[in-house]
């Protein structure tokens, strides 16, 4: 079995996926959070000079998605079949859609604007998306969004539906089957071991 280390900051955003599938798989690894003084030392050596970074064995490789991707081929999680695996790929998709919604409030610094942009998003994208995950939910009636067991789209999910839970916590009252699926995966044993033990880091 290789050694592999996720190079990320001290904050959940684009490496928490990664970690929660070793978590699921129950699979080591070291978690290694950098500060700004060691990251401008380590990003020379970086296939890309961004994070987050997996490292396998001696080996560094970069891309949030493309890591997720192969450990979830690795780990069992991409489902049985191709037609799985597209389904798995349009709700992972569906999520960077989210989250891209999310990081054009985040990102705005004039608070005039962030406001507005606030309240749009609240408004408008997060119960657009939420419906969206609602609807996919009960069309596969297993209580998970591809097939009936977990895959990289549920640990997708939960990790982004876990931070804006946790930002807006009225805003799944209306989707009670997007907010049953976030505590069916924050229960299974290997998450809940993690999460009970992950550093109170932001979104």
């Amino acid at each position: 079995m290789p050694n592999y280390k996720v190079i990320y900051f001290n904050v959940r955003g684009r490496a928490e996926v990664t970690r929660l599938i070793f978590a699921y798989a129950g699979q080591k690894f070291e978690d290694k959070r950098i500060v700004r003084e060691e990251w401008l030392k380590l990003k020379p050596s970086t296939p890309f000079g961004q994070v987050p970074v997996l490292q396998i064995d001696d080996k560094m490789y970069a891309q949030s998605a493309a890591i997720a991707n192969y450990l979830a081929r690795e780990f069992g999680l991409y489902g049985k079949t191709n037609m799985d695996a597209f389904e798995i790929d349009q709700v992972v998709c569906l999520i960077e859609d989210f989250f891209n919604a999310h990081l054009k409030v985040k990102r705005e610094e004039d608070e005039t604007k962030k406001a507005e942009l606030l309240k749009k998003y609240l408004e408008e994208e997060v119960p657009k998306y939420l419906g969206f995950l609602e609807g996919l939910l009960k069309k596969n009636g297993s209580g998970y969004f591809v097939g009936s067991d977990t895959t990289l789209a549920d640990i997708s999910v939960y990790d982004f539906v876990f931070g804006l839970n946790e930002n807006h916590p009225k805003v799944l009252e209306t989707f009670p089957l997007v907010k049953g699926h976030m505590d069916k995966i924050a229960s299974l044993p290997n998450i809940k071991a993690y999460l009970d033990v992950r550093p109170p880091t932001p979104f």
